[in-house]
């Protein structure tokens, strides 16, 4: 058995769960989210628990049955607590502002970048003196978010010379030195 797929998911208060004709629904206080299964793959809601099994060990059923445990697993956490990515921007001059669902960023080019984001997120931006400017995005759709976060991040990732660019809160960029560290 697949170690993540046997394991239940347990339902908090508030959230309640629904499946039908292989689309699973999951409510919670933070929203609504729902995700298509394969049909092979059977999904139950056992007091307050959501069960997945599979038919048959075979590859393909071992992968799907892991795969959707942790996909229903992130809609319910998603949509009890919610998510929250924090992005940070290094670099001089580099600057976030935020009105509504619209984010200004500053990156360098010879124009700003206006992002307009889904509704299902919530951005904020922090400038603090001496600081990086922070981009704080909360979302309960775990995919959304992760995909927002990559878009943003597309526009200037960190290199490995100076550093600058656009990286999670915590992320560690391995440093190269450059060429006059190498010449001799």
């Amino acid at each position: 058995m697949s170690r993540i797929g046997k394991a239940p998911i347990a339902l908090p208060a508030g959230v309640t769960v629904t499946v039908k004709d292989n689309v699973v629904t999951v409510k919670g206080p933070k929203g609504e989210l729902s995700q298509a299964i394969n049909p092979d793959i059977d999904v139950k809601v056992e007091d307050n628990h959501v069960v997945l099994s599979r038919p048959t060990d075979d590859r393909d059923h071992r992968a799907q049955h892991g795969l959707y445990r942790a996909l229903i697993h992130n809609m319910v956490v998603g949509v009890s607590e919610g998510y929250k990515k924090e992005m940070e921007l290094v670099g001089v001059g580099y600057r976030a502002t935020s009105t509504g669902q619209v984010l200004e960023l500053a990156l360098g080019f010879s124009h700003a970048i206006f992002i307009k984001l889904p509704k299902e997120i919530k951005v904020e931006a922090k400038t603090e003196r001496n600081k990086n400017p922070l981009i704080i995005l909360e979302s309960y759709d775990k995919q959304l978010l992760g995909q927002v976060c990559a878009k943003i991040r597309s526009l200037r990732k960190p290199e490995p010379y100076k550093g600058k660019g656009i990286k999670f809160v915590g992320e560690v960029i391995r440093r190269k030195s450059g060429k006059s560290a190498n010449a001799k």
